[in-house]
């Protein structure tokens, strides 16, 4: 359960910490005038490890649904109909990785001849372990199932805990992220 609630502070993180724009790609040959349309791929949200039911959230899935679900509509693309062929399909991917660091601290500076040293007193090296979640949002022509769009963003996992309209806020906040590049 924690792992849930750490999963969903980086989501809030990710949108408190976020400068760059997010890292998108697409098929340039695609006309994207065309996608209309569009339904959840099946699964509609892939949890990275998957074996990890820590990781996995079914209000962390409904929160991304309606997120994507609103950012779509916002750029004209609508649900298709029951029994109406989309053109496209979305998936999400949320992951988590375990990453490392190496961080040199220095401490103090002693006088030398009047003036302060350059060379620090004493300098400290540490490895720091730490976890990256990842959004990935991909859409797939729908006709033949090829990756079309992909985007994604990510962030360092923090402890702080969040309410549930904070979670709601920071995956919305991401998934807008995501699609500011779409169409491109």
């Amino acid at each position: 359960m924690l792992r849930i609630f750490l999963l969903i502070g980086l989501a809030w993180t990710l949108v408190a910490c976020q400068t760059a724009p997010a890292p998108r790609d697409y098929d340039q040959s695609r006309d994207f005038t065309r996608y209309r349309t569009w339904t959840w791929a099946e699964p509609a949200v892939v949890y990275r490890p998957a074996d990890d039911p820590r990781i996995q959230s079914d209000l962390t899935t409904q929160r991304i649904r309606e997120a994507v679900s609103g950012q779509l509509d916002a750029r004209g693309l609508r649900p298709a109909q029951p029994g109406v062929e989309p053109d496209l399909q979305v998936r999400a991917y949320m992951m988590i990785d375990q990453r490392q660091d190496n961080v040199t601290t220095s401490y103090g500076r002693s006088p030398v001849w009047g003036v302060w040293a350059v060379d620090p007193l004493y300098t400290e090296t540490r490895s720091v372990h730490y976890q990256v979640a990842t959004l990935q949002l991909d859409l797939l022509d729908a006709r033949d199932g090829q990756l079309v769009w992909r985007g994604s963003t990510s962030d360092i996992v923090r402890d702080r805990q969040q309410t549930p309209a904070e979670r709601s806020t920071s995956i919305f906040t991401m998934v807008r992220q995501i699609l500011d590049g779409y169409p491109p």
